[in-house]
């Protein structure tokens, strides 16, 4: 059984070490292609860690590509081939225009999964949405910056679309396509403020880009994907990061 994890001041640090943790036993061996993570409950009891710290490990490990999460079955390990794998690293995230570039992709790949997922929709991926955005909600409300429930709800829009490759490519993308990834925490009150007004036109940006899908409103499910992230190219070069 493994130490836990020391509790540092940040819940990310606290993530960053559970990746480390988790390759370094795929690097030697004790956990093989092929092989299924253990449980986020199990993880969570071995390392003495949050479920949120796990999630945003695992949403790391698939950005890397060293995981692959299969709906309704498990996170798998995943065999990288450096020569053919399409992922994102840090370096891809290293300037305004590396983001700028990636939110571009996302255009092209996203605008059409929600039209896709207006048109095919099913009751349980409406609940999965709702959940996420649920999620995201009282996430933003308590002060967290929300990028892992943020993430869920797109890749739950990918499922919607009932294209198993709109849900590889968004699960190999991972959760440093969100932005505010890059964004660090800013002790400040008015600082804050202003995060969290910003975190909340993201919500509902969210929210109409659902409502088209419920609606089963393919045209207006693909404009709200749209502008949601061109708001988003527009935010970063605002701000600048």
């Amino acid at each position: 059984m493994s130490e836990p994890i020391q509790s540092l001041r940040k819940p990310k640090n606290l993530a960053h070490e559970l990746v480390d943790a988790l390759s370094e036993r795929i690097r030697d061996g004790r956990l093989q292609v092929g092989d299924k993570l253990p449980s986020e409950a199990a993880i969570m009891q071995q390392f003495g860690v949050s479920r949120t710290v796990v999630r945003e490990a695992i949403s790391h490990l698939q950005a890397g590509g060293a995981v692959m999460t299969r709906h309704g079955v498990g996170t798998f390990i995943m065999e990288v081939d450096d020569g053919a794998s399409f992922r994102l690293t840090s370096e891809h995230f290293a300037t305004l225009n590396d983001v700028i570039a990636v939110l571009e992709l996302r255009i092209g790949i996203e605008t059409e999964a929600a039209a896709l997922a207006a048109s095919r929709r099913n009751e349980q991926n409406l609940l999965k949405m709702q959940q996420a955005l649920s999620a995201l909600s009282q996430a933003i409300e308590a002060g967290d910056d929300a990028i892992t429930h943020d993430f869920q709800f797109h890749l739950e829009i990918a499922r919607a679309s009932q294209n198993k490759h709109f849900v590889e490519l968004m699960t190999s993308l991972g959760a440093s396509i969100i932005p505010r990834a890059r964004l660090a925490r800013v002790p400040g009150a008015e600082e804050n403020l202003e995060k969290l007004s910003y975190l909340r036109k993201v919500n509902a940006e969210h929210d109409s880009i659902f409502q088209a899908i419920r609606n089963q409103d393919p045209d207006a499910a693909r404009a709200a994907m749209r502008t949601h992230l061109s708001n988003s190219k527009a935010r970063r070069r605002e701000n600048g990061v």
